[in-house]
């Protein structure tokens, strides 16, 4: 048995103005009209457009907040989630599209990424230890007058996560 987790993925086009509601219970709700464009292969390789469909897509709560802020008419986006059949207030069966995680499609959407500063890691902390080790010793050699003329090669090691082990320089 496999612990791969799949979902269902949606990929389109904003087609109505985003609308950010609440549900009875005070859950954000995102919705939108989007639409899909679709593609028949021909069999010179060449592709010939078909109509495009128009679907509803929803998101609930902080991630509806989030998707609202930003998402706009005409934006492409990708979407992971599962597909919902509800009845209508007019009694007909309607599928919407209940998205989990919804971003921009990368292939058609440039864009700006602000990324929070990161905390290192305990391998960037030994990578640093091992780099401030080496300096150390070659500030020392200098001093001694024991500077190998060859290619400085590194005197510390770093195994594992955080364990940084000296290794002995021997002159001839």
């Amino acid at each position: 048995m496999s612990d791969l987790h799949v979902q269902q993925s949606l990929s389109g086009f904003i087609a109505s103005d985003p609308r950010l509601t609440y549900t009875r219970s005070g859950d954000a709700r995102f919705y939108a009209k989007i639409g899909q464009e679709h593609y028949r292969r021909e069999t010179d390789g060449s592709f010939t457009k078909l109509e495009t469909t128009f679907h509803d897509l929803v998101q609930y709560r902080k991630a509806a907040e989030e998707a609202a802020a930003r998402f706009q008419k005409g934006d492409w986006f990708l979407a992971e989630g599962y597909v919902k059949t509800y009845t209508s207030a007019q009694g007909t069966e309607q599928d919407e599209f209940v998205a989990k995680k919804l971003g921009h499609d990368t292939a058609r959407t440039d864009y700006e990424v602000t990324r929070k500063e990161r905390e290192p890691s305990s391998a960037d902390k030994a990578t640093t230890i091992a780099t401030q080790l080496q300096a150390a010793q070659e500030a020392t050699d200098r001093v001694a007058g024991t500077t190998d003329p060859a290619p400085a090669q590194p005197r510390a090691t770093v195994t594992g996560a955080a364990h940084v082990a000296q290794s002995e320089t021997v002159s001839l």
